[in-house]
């Protein structure tokens, strides 16, 4: 759909209402960091699942983790932690404006998003070249980590699957929201705490001088 020149706001809404997915993909754009700014030189770049970004305002300012999904009727992104609590407990996606993330790593694994970051970049033939290496080299990184990624969530549903086959359940508990089956969180090293020695020694005299 062609943009209409009208100022009328009813006329305007209904424009974004009946407006083209590539149209509302090019508003779903977020500002790049100072570091990609001066390597891409352009300001802005429309947002994609995998991209990192850094919330800048609202109440989760400073979290900086990768966008979990791009909802083009909306017009907003959700981003991997940033939930809100429902009344039963239940934690949900919150969705975030583009304009309130600032994006620090790009997904690089589309290589027509690589192409158009070539031909869209104000940069000369020698930085051009430069660049192209480094779009290609930086891709094969980010795919290396998603082999790896998708390699270690294969390993822990098959722990999971061994564990419920012992425990004599057949069915993974369902996460209702996403449909996947639920895993269970990383086992984390356990730290004692330092000061813990000298509490229960001090625990245990004062229930002997209560004893006596």
């Amino acid at each position: 759909m062609v943009n209409h020149p009208s100022i009328q706001p009813r006329k305007q809404r209904k424009m974004r209402a009946n407006e083209a997915l590539h149209l509302r993909h090019a508003r779903l754009s977020s500002h790049l960091s100072e570091t990609l700014l001066v390597k891409y030189n352009r300001r802005s770049f429309p947002l994609v699942k995998g991209d990192t970004v850094k919330v800048v305002r609202g109440a989760f300012r400073g979290h900086e983790e990768k966008v979990a999904s791009v909802d083009l009727k909306i017009g907003k992104v959700t981003v991997e932690g940033v939930t809100t609590t429902k009344a039963d407990g239940t934690k949900k996606a919150r969705p975030v404006d583009p304009s309130n993330v600032v994006i620090t790593r790009l997904n690089l694994t589309d290589p027509l998003r690589r192409e158009r970051l070539l031909r869209t970049g104000k940069v000369d033939a020698t930085k051009r070249e430069q660049l192209k290496k480094e779009l290609d080299q930086e891709a094969k990184a980010q795919k290396a980590e998603i082999e790896k990624f998708k390699k270690t969530l294969e390993e822990r549903e098959q722990q999971e699957k061994d564990k419920r086959a012992a425990e004599g359940e057949t069915e993974a508990k369902v996460d209702p929201v996403t449909q996947k089956p639920i895993l269970a969180p990383k086992e984390e090293e356990k730290h004692e705490h330092v000061g813990g020695e000298h509490l229960e020694k001090s625990r245990d005299e004062t229930q002997k001088e209560e004893e006596k």
